[in-house]
């Protein structure tokens, strides 16, 4: 039973994810939150944006339940929407966790073009992100444009200038969601030739319940 109240915590085997947003800068039609309030059990439709103390608390009730294999920014938004309370937040895990927890960031890619003018590397850096999972789901611009409707017109050159960037500096994987549209094998060359990991990604249709 999926609970009611929006979660800005929750897990799934042994990860625990932070849902720090629902704002994104992509519109992907193939979105589970256009077809789901949550997963699992997890209700991940935000009533509004937390603030960094409220996900901190949640965090500090939920970060002890067991030995997770990693914190990941993951949730029904875009984690570089709220670049600043992310941040915040990862310096708290090192704090008082150090390098015992391993943090991942699952984004779309699109982090310089939602924060103009600031160096994110540098940023991720300071706080010792260790990896970064980017949603390409497209083999072009044209079908990046016609499946992830993103909000900026050069999106998916400014994602794999992203992917260039960060690759210097984390693990860097590339995934997409095997929809009619993407040509998965054109996707995993893109990877190929950035020097990054690849990984399909099921879809989950919008009839499962």
């Amino acid at each position: 039973m999926e609970l009611r109240n929006p979660c800005t915590v929750y897990w799934l085997n042994n990860n625990l994810y932070l849902n720090i947003t629902n704002r994104c800068s992509n519109n992907c039609y193939f979105c589970i939150r256009n077809f789901r309030n949550g997963v699992g059990k997890f209700n991940l439709k935000l009533r509004g944006e937390p603030h960094v103390s409220e996900v901190i608390s949640e965090l500090q009730d939920a970060i002890n339940r067991r030995s997770w294999n990693e914190i990941v920014f993951c949730g029904f938004g875009e984690p570089f929407e709220r670049l600043d309370c992310l941040l915040e937040v990862t310096r708290w895990i090192r704090k008082y966790h150090g390098k015992n927890l391993k943090v991942r960031i699952d984004t779309n890619g699109q982090g310089y073009l939602l924060n103009e003018g600031r160096d994110i590397v540098k940023e991720l850096r300071e706080v010792k992100i260790d990896r970064i999972s980017v949603s390409l789901n497209a083999h072009d611009r044209e079908t990046y444009n016609r499946v992830c409707r993103p909000r900026f017109d050069d999106a998916f050159e400014k994602v794999l200038e992203f992917v260039e960037k960060t690759k210097k500096y984390f693990s860097v994987n590339i995934t997409a969601v095997a929809i009619p549209e993407v040509d998965i094998p054109k996707v995993r060359e893109i990877a190929q030739r950035i020097g990054v990991e690849f990984r399909a990604r099921e879809f989950v249709p919008c009839f499962f319940n």
